[in-house]
């Protein structure tokens, strides 16, 4: 059941025209939560939220969260909750986010890190940071060479 009073920022069908490319809708328990997670680890800014929904941007990409409760009669929400942790297996990349600032401001906001920023073989300098919804989020930024 939806929680937003009031308005949203723009008509649900002229935002979902307008979408292209690869799209990002992640199902999160509480949308301030992980805003909260995503502004102060990443660096992301809320374009837009409610405590139903919220589109975020950083380094050039832009996300959705919708809350479970939005979910609530979705067949997603039921797999979600049936499979246990979210996101398992996938890797959410965040490419030109500083993975030792990341780092830092996660543990610092006493997150999860998976592993800590590390240059790897494939060019990449990389942290692997789990998010309150249990979703793996991996800041990087090439190595030089």
């Amino acid at each position: 059941m939806k929680k937003r009073t009031g308005d949203p920022w723009m008509p649900a069908p002229a935002y979902g025209r307008g979408l292209a490319g690869l799209g990002v809708n992640l199902m999160v328990e509480d949308v301030a939560r992980a805003i909260a997670f995503q502004r102060t680890v990443l660096g992301a800014d809320a374009v837009y939220a409610d405590p139903d929904f919220a589109v975020m941007r950083a380094q050039g990409s832009e996300w959705m969260l919708h809350a479970d409760h939005a979910y609530d009669r979705h067949p997603m929400r039921r797999r979600a909750m049936e499979n246990g942790a979210r996101g398992s297996g996938m890797e959410l990349r965040l490419h030109g986010c500083d993975p030792d600032a990341a780092e830092a401001a996660a543990t610092a906001a006493g997150y999860e890190v998976l592993a800590g920023a590390a240059d790897k073989p494939h060019g990449l300098r990389e942290a692997y940071i789990v998010d309150p919804d249990g979703y793996v989020w991996v800041p990087d930024v090439p190595t030089r060479g």
